[in-house]
């Protein structure tokens, strides 16, 4: 039996998916290579991109307005990129709640002039400030934000109701709900939480959108370009892509994002709560805001992280330490890990307090 592997990125995959893959890595369906080896530009490998591209359409019900993107340069290469194509548009705006919206705005802020519309940093990102103490000026350029922060583990559960273009960062969310991606303009996300191997980013991004990119940029940063070159641009994350496209058919398998989405919210919901039903650990984020993907937690007695933390990894259960920012514990509960691995986690969390308590 595997163990539990509870990091925030990458992340663990789908045992199917791994054993899978395991099987094809030397050769690929009687073709004489590994995918590894494939030309990108082959037509065993378009028909590989083809059918995952085609298949997270299905999962996520593309609309005819929206293109999908596989590029390289991760979701902080985003942080540059949106800007460089849309800036030209009017000064953006950003929402800041967490380390990764702090880290888009500082990208941002070496190539724009910018309006933060709130935050929630005085409060050690807690919290998600609400939309009436928003202040938005701009009423032509992108507005952006992060649906889910990975290291402080808020989440802005409803998509904020604005006309300006809608930007989102949704690395750590991505497929572990429904989305309806006519909301926004354009989605981005890394790969390596809930969609595959590091070093490939899915931009899902509307045609219109795209037509408004910068014409004052190098082609290998405009999304135009890359769309109208069916990402390739140059050669993109081949393996990458591949084993995202196994990932695309595994959550097809299981009945798509509506099934993943109450098989997530259980678990979610068991693993919050045990934590509140305790007075030995504790979870820092306003409720209305708790994270369906991470879940920081703290114990009582801080001096007992290092404790928690090897008597844990001798218990099978592995990275449940919190983001060095941060501290404390932090549980990522992707579409891979099974109701199983929470229930075992709270078996062991249970015996700790005993233990310590």
């Amino acid at each position: 039996m595997r163990k539990w592997n509870f990091c925030a990125g990458p992340a663990t995959m789908p045992e199917p998916v791994l054993r899978e893959t395991q099987e094809e890595l030397l050769e690929w369906k009687n073709s004489g290579m590994s995918v590894m080896e494939m030309s990108h530009r082959s037509d065993l490998y378009m028909n590989i991109a083809n059918e995952a591209k085609k298949d997270l359409g299905d999962l996520i019900n593309l609309p005819d307005t929206h293109d999908i993107l596989f590029l390289q340069g991760g979701a902080t290469s985003q942080f540059a990129l949106i800007p460089l194509n849309f800036s030209h548009l009017g000064e953006p705006e950003y929402l800041l709640t967490g380390s990764w919206s702090k880290k888009a705005i500082a990208e941002a802020e070496k190539i724009t002039k910018l309006n933060v519309v709130a935050s929630s940093a005085d409060d050690r990102f807690t919290y998600v400030p609400e939309y009436k103490d928003w202040i938005l000026k701009s009423k032509t350029s992108y507005f952006h934000y992060v649906s889910n922060e990975t290291i402080q583990g808020n989440t802005l559960h409803t998509v904020p109701n604005i006309p300006n273009p809608i930007v989102c960062d949704m690395s750590s969310a991505i497929l572990a709900e429904p989305i309806n991606v006519s909301d926004f303009s354009m989605i981005y996300a890394g790969a390596q939480k809930n969609i595959g191997p590091a070093g490939l980013t899915i931009v899902i991004i509307e045609k219109d959108f795209l037509d408004q990119c910068s014409g004052n940029i190098p082609n290998i940063f405009n999304y135009a370009q890359h769309s109208m070159n069916g990402s390739m641009l140059n050669t993109p994350p081949t393996f990458a892509w591949y084993m995202a496209g196994k990932v695309f058919k595994w959550l097809k398998s299981i009945g798509g994002l509506e099934k993943m989405q109450l098989i997530n919210q259980k678990k979610a919901k068991t693993l919050y709560d045990f934590i509140d039903s305790s007075s030995f650990y504790s979870n820092p984020v306003r409720i209305e805001n708790r994270s369906l993907m991470n879940v920081p937690f703290v114990l009582q007695d801080a001096n007992l992280d290092s404790r928690f933390l090897d008597e844990s990894f001798n218990a099978n259960l592995l990275n449940l330490k919190g983001h060095r920012s941060v501290g404390g514990m932090r549980a990522s509960i992707y579409n891979a890990i099974p109701q199983e691995a929470i229930d075992d986690l709270i078996i062991f969390m249970k015996a700790f307090e005993s233990k310590y308590g």
